[in-house]
């Protein structure tokens, strides 16, 4: 299987896809993820209701860099008439290459207005849905759904044929049911019955910690990519790590301390410049607790990051860290609490 494959007529260079997460995929999150080599990324998930009305915060959401591209732009909606309007606003006014179709986001948010993976259950509005998006552009379409919605309803393989049928270009499937949510584990069985029923691109999702994880279930499944979602949050090499072991079967494991935390001030600052310091370093908070996560000490410091709201807070924090865990020496964190206090003042 060569490096190189296609969705439509648009070219990519590797089969790793960076998958759309709701509060994170951002184009700020997008620019510093480029750098590690994804074949696509998509954006977060954008209502269509809120682009018909021109809702100012949703049309930046559409924005799409030149230098982000290939980026998939993910809607959710459940009125094929609406899909339909939103599909044409986005090509109107975005860059991006693709449009996906939301189907499987399992947020009781989402899940309430029909949208996202309540539509697992309605197939037939689903590939209504595809046909108006796919009438209403000449970008390729593509859908990402769910195994089901519950284990006594997996449907992803059938209803994939429909949505082949309704002019999909391409489906990504999360092997987990909409009950699950986000827990047990990822069915790559169902995503195999996908790609064996489709002759479209299938895309795998769901547990894929590591290049070896992603390997297997290609091999396994025969899938034509893989995407990774929650493993990459704060771990953005393991998109060139996957890419790489899957076209040369070999990966640098090694990511230095300077290394990690210099991607951790490099997003901090993407986010400061997009949305100004304050909301940036709030945006940030959970972003520089995923690059910790696992580390000594790490409680200790994920305390002091979720209260940042300055820039230089949270360098100072990284640089005492690094520190700390070259040299082994924690007493910073026994601070006493006068001194502690004086130090939360400034976050």
């Amino acid at each position: 299987m060569t490096p190189e494959w296609k969705i439509g007529n648009v070219t990519l260079q590797n089969r790793v896809v960076a998958a759309p997460l709701a509060g994170v995929s951002n184009p700020a999150f997008r620019a510093v993820l480029k750098e590690f080599g994804p074949g696509l990324m998509y954006s977060e998930m954008t209502s269509d209701k809120a682009l018909i009305y021109k809702n100012r915060k949703t049309m930046k959401m559409i924005e799409v860099r030149e230098a982000e591209r290939p980026v998939s732009l993910q809607l959710f909606g459940s009125v094929p008439e609406e899909m339909g309007q939103a599909a044409e606003i986005v090509t109107a006014n975005s860059r991006c290459d693709i449009i996906d179709i939301n189907m499987g986001c399992p947020m009781t948010k989402v899940v309430r207005q029909g949208s996202g993976s309540m539509l697992m259950q309605h197939p037939e509005l689903a590939a209504d849905i595809v046909r108006a998006v796919k009438d209403h552009t000449n970008l390729p379409v593509t859908v990402k759904i769910r195994a089901g919605w519950d284990k006594q309803s997996i449907n992803a393989p059938e209803m994939a044929v429909m949505l082949e049928n309704a002019g999909a270009d391409a489906i990504a499937v999360h092997g987990r049911t909409r009950s699950q949510i986000y827990e047990g584990f990822s069915d790559w069985g169902v995503i195999k019955a996908v790609r064996d029923q489709v002759k479209v691109p299938v895309i795998g999702n769901g547990d894929l910690k590591t290049p070896e994880d992603a390997k297997q279930r290609m091999e396994e499944t025969g899938v034509d990519a893989v995407m990774i979602g929650r493993g990459m949050l704060g771990n953005p090499w393991l998109i060139r790590q996957t890419a790489e072991y899957l076209e040369t079967g070999a990966y640098d494991a090694e990511v230095s301390l300077e290394k990690r935390f210099a991607v951790c001030r490099k997003q901090a600052r993407a986010l400061m410049e997009d949305y100004g310091e304050l909301q940036g370093m709030k945006m940030m908070r959970s972003h520089a607790c995923w690059y910790v996560q696992g580390m000594s000490h790490a409680n200790q410091v994920k305390a002091r990051m979720c209260r940042i709201t300055k820039y230089d807070a949270l360098d100072e924090i990284l640089t005492e860290y690094q520190t700390a865990l070259e040299t082994g020496d924690f007493s910073w964190f026994r601070m006493p609490d006068r001194i502690r206090k004086q130090e939360e003042s400034m976050l």
